[in-house]
């Protein structure tokens, strides 16, 4: 195995979202007249963006205008409080600053918008970890969808057998495979190991340290 590249899931991979994602989407649903979940139920709502996320969370048989209202408030709710509880895993930073040491191009691939997506990932990580961020897109198809992936890989000229994706869920999985790329998974996110197996997980990462013995040094 040669990997070259690497492209990161964001929520439940690299940054701890669960609890600030709860407390946005309860304000949601109790704003709209709905019960509200506990935080550990969000595990399951995440993954697919927000109108999926409250599609989940809200009764089943809610209408159309019921999401179309949740989304807009849990939008609003999150906006001025994504970052309370919200941290890098631990060590995240150093297997980051290790793989950049390396010379391995490294992207953020997310569900989550993308204006949430860049302003996050330059808060938690800076403005130039990363050669290449990405959130939902009105353009461009979602994950699982391999399409945001190869374009990645393409604008790196590397081959997608050589970039990892590395991700907590089935969603990052399935778009690993879709793509051709290797599918590592982190079972220390929202998930865990069972779903990772089932969906077809090449290699499970025990710390995310363990990233490393599979990058190949690059040439600059």
């Amino acid at each position: 195995m040669n990997i070259r590249a690497c492209i990161f899931d964001l929520d439940g991979t690299l940054l701890d979202t669960l609890r600030d994602l709860a407390e946005a989407g309860n304000a949601a649903l109790m704003a709209g007249g709905h019960p509200a979940h506990p935080v550990d139920a969000y595990r399951h709502f995440v993954g697919d963006g927000m109108e999926t996320l409250l599609r989940r969370a809200l009764p089943p048989g809610s209408p159309e205008e019921a999401v179309r209202r949740g989304v807009e408030r849990m939008g609003v709710a999150y906006r001025t409080a994504w970052d309370v509880f919200t941290a890098p895993y631990p060590g995240i930073m150093p297997m980051l600053e290790a793989l950049g040491i390396r010379g391995i191009p490294m992207a953020v691939l997310s569900n989550k918008p993308h204006p949430f997506t860049v302003e996050m990932v330059e808060h938690y990580f800076g403005p130039s970890r990363f050669g290449m961020v990405a959130g939902a897109k009105d353009d461009v198809p979602r994950k699982p969808h391999p399409e945001a992936a190869l374009r990645m890989a393409s604008a790196w000229g590397i081959a997608p057998s050589e970039v990892a994706f590395v991700g907590d869920s089935n969603v990052d999985m399935r778009t690993a495979l879709a793509a051709g790329m290797v599918a590592v998974g982190c079972p220390w996110g929202f998930r865990g190991t069972e779903e990772l197996k089932a969906a077809g997980a090449h290699l499970l990462l025990e710390a995310p340290g363990d990233l490393l013995s599979l990058v190949a040094t690059a040439v600059r």
